[in-house]
């Protein structure tokens, strides 16, 4: 993981973003924490994939494999 990578995640962490996943599932949660594998801790995470049927899904862990993209809240 890079040095940037590294930086921008700790400046989003107890913010909530945007993470997609293979399969095109797509969560919103606050990040909470993460590995240099870039797996993630989210707490109070919503599984968004279906935007008007959202569902609360808590604290979870997200392993890195599964990620695409994390969208980072606006600086």
């Amino acid at each position: 993981m890079s040095e940037m990578t590294t930086e921008i995640l700790e400046e989003s962490l107890r913010k909530i973003v945007l993470v997609r996943l293979r399969g095109g599932k797509r969560l919103r949660g606050k990040l909470k924490g993460f590995d240099q594998h870039l797996n993630l801790l989210l707490e109070e995470t919503e599984d968004i994939t279906i935007a008007d049927k959202s569902r609360k899904l808590g604290t979870i862990i997200l392993r890195g494999d599964n990620v695409i993209i994390i969208s980072p809240p606006p600086r």
